[in-house]
């Protein structure tokens, strides 16, 4: 395992099933997804069978705070330790380059570890790896519980670069023909195509290792973004899965200072891809309030007064459309409720991006103990779906401007959480590659 120390970078050992186990039923979607449909995973589950599976190696987090997740919890990390003394896996040295096709379009990415001393998800922090959202500090400890005392790490995370001229992933595609095809097959649930390339080649290695180092360059980094040296470089910013990576950052500052530093889980593996990728699209991540206990559209009206104008909208394809066509001065949500649509339009507001003017009135308004709970959710059917249930509420988000994303981090800081989605759903990561941690 080869580190470059000044882009926070591992060229790791990346464990994958053998070629005697169905890819089709090892690979699962990111724990963090379906989570208001344990019907999506209840079907995973009859799916997968006694099949050999990495399903049996997450904590779905639809299964957070159940009377049974500490059971559940423990048979993760005994499934992972079944399968390493079964010897299920096959090892890989090196960067994978990792094909994505879904929706008729196919994202490119890049298989390595990142250094968890260079990354900071802290408010304010400025590491060469930095979080995109801000940390919600009570979501990590359910988190460090499954990955305490776990032999293996199963990456969702998707990281992003910024390189508008695409010098370090898309180079590799041209030589993909020489490279050994490690998987290649259809994932579950019309969820598309994966296929994944050794990049075992040390040249093409120092290649992308080449083109890294050029993005942090001071000169180029700093008339970019029109900001001077009190900033510093950001090279990857954490796409999906900022808390999974806020876990490891935490699990490896609390073990660090008693197994040393040259210990496996001072590096997580993830997969890196390019904001400039045309088939990476941003999508909205909307808000669901389950038990509301009082109504949510009056204290909205009493919070924002003058600066809050609501309309009742005939449809809800009505909302959707008009919330997701800007206007100039102005932050648009949609609002659904019973049968009612409800646009939202906020004026003279802190707060550069509408769901951070949402965000702020939500978490003070569930502090004061008006709803039972709030999820995030993709799409705007489930939505719909979720909104117009008994004491349910609804709101819509408009989409981030993907553009938008580095400068923005770079300037102003983490994100309000759950701002931007890196595709629906069913586009998020399977999991598929391992890597040890102990």
């Amino acid at each position: 395992m080869k580190s470059y120390n000044s882009i926070g970078v591992q060229s790791p050992k990346i464990l994958l099933p053998n070629q005697q186990i169905n890819p089709n039923t090892w690979a699962v979607i990111a724990c963090d997804q379906f989570t208001s449909q344990p019907d999506y995973w209840q079907k995973v589950d009859e799916k997968v069978g006694n099949a050999p599976s990495t399903l049996r190696m997450i904590l779905p987090e639809v299964y957070l705070g159940k009377p049974d997740e500490p059971a559940r919890i423990v048979r993760t990390q005994q499934s992972m330790q079944s399968y390493l003394d079964n010897k299920i896996f096959t090892t890989h040295d090196g960067f994978i380059l990792v094909e994505r096709t879904v929706n008729g379009r196919t994202r490119t990415g890049l298989m390595l570890a990142l250094d968890l001393e260079r990354y900071d998800f802290s408010a304010g922090s400025q590491s060469l790896i930095r979080a995109t959202e801000g940390t919600i500090l009570d979501r990590l400890p359910p988190r460090m519980r499954i990955r305490e005392g776990a032999p293996l790490e199963l990456p969702h995370i998707l990281v992003l670069i910024d390189d508008p001229s695409c010098t370090v992933i898309e180079p590799l595609r041209e030589y993909r023909s020489r490279m050994k095809k490690l998987y290649d097959f259809d994932l579950m649930f019309d969820s598309g195509h994966l296929a994944g390339y050794a990049v075992s080649d040390p040249a093409l290695e120092q290649q992308v290792v080449r083109a890294l180092e050029k993005l942090t360059d001071p000169n180029t980094f700093y008339a970019r973004y029109g900001v001077g040296s009190e900033k510093g470089i950001l090279l990857f910013a954490v796409g999906d899965g900022n808390h999974s990576l806020a876990t490891a950052k935490s699990i490896w500052e609390k073990i660090k200072g008693d197994v040393g530093m040259n210990h496996p889980a001072r590096f997580a593996l993830v997969e890196i891809e390019n904001l400039h990728d045309d088939a990476l699209e941003f999508e909205p991540i909307h808000r669901i309030l389950f038990g509301i206990k009082q109504p949510a559209l009056p204290a909205l009206q009493s919070t924002f007064g003058d600066n809050l104008t609501v309309d009742q909208l005939p449809s809800f394809d009505a909302l959707t459309s008009l919330v997701q066509s800007p206007v100039e001065g102005v932050q648009r949500i949609g609002m659904v409720q019973g049968n009612s649509s409800y646009l939202l339009t906020f004026r003279n507001q802190q707060h550069n991006l509408a769901v951070g003017t949402l965000q702020t009135f939500l978490d003070g308004w569930l502090k004061q103990g008006n709803a039972e709970s709030i999820d995030y959710v993709h799409g705007s059917e489930v939505l719909k779906d979720l909104g117009c249930r008994e004491g349910c509420a609804g709101f819509f988000v408009p989409t981030m401007q993907k553009s938008e994303l580095f400068r923005t981090v770079i300037v102003n800081g983490a994100l309000p959480r759950k701002t931007f989605s890196m595709g629906e759903a069913r586009e998020k990561r399977f999991y598929m590659e391992c890597k040890r941690i102990q």
